[in-house]
């Protein structure tokens, strides 16, 4: 018979080109991203509200440690994807947070990604300025 660690609740969390895997433990509301304070490695009082949101939904402010391995994408893409993997690590931890948190939103994923280059032009989009001579 096979010894197992006790199940810690974890998920994965994407947005734009940003992936984070989130893990739960239970304690008093840190939050680490890549070995630092989250108000450290995010820089903006915005994101942060972005990253607490799950939480908030759910009034489970403080009652759970969170770490955080991001890559991947830019700050405010992997503020989205923290969001999105907290959300599902907290259905993971309580199943009966799932409507709550289907309902604020927060465990829909963002579609939206940059779309590619195009040759012969600029950008994706953007094309040469057009001369008639």
């Amino acid at each position: 018979m096979a010894i197992t660690a006790p199940s810690v609740p974890s998920a994965t969390g994407r947005r734009k080109r940003a992936v984070v895997r989130v893990r739960l433990t239970p304690g008093t509301g840190e939050i680490t991203i890549n070995g630092k304070a989250a108000d450290r490695y995010l820089g903006r009082a915005t994101l942060m509200q972005i990253v607490r949101q799950p939480f908030d939904a759910t009034n489970s402010v403080g009652r759970f440690n969170v770490t955080i391995n991001a890559f991947g994408g830019g700050l405010t893409g992997q503020a989205g994807a923290i969001r999105h993997g907290i959300a599902r690590a907290l259905v993971a931890a309580d199943e009966s947070l799932r409507q709550v948190l289907r309902k604020a939103g927060l465990l829909t994923r963002d579609p939206r990604e940059k779309e590619s280059k195009k040759y012969g032009r600029k950008r994706a989009r953007k094309r040469f300025q057009f001369s008639k001579r």
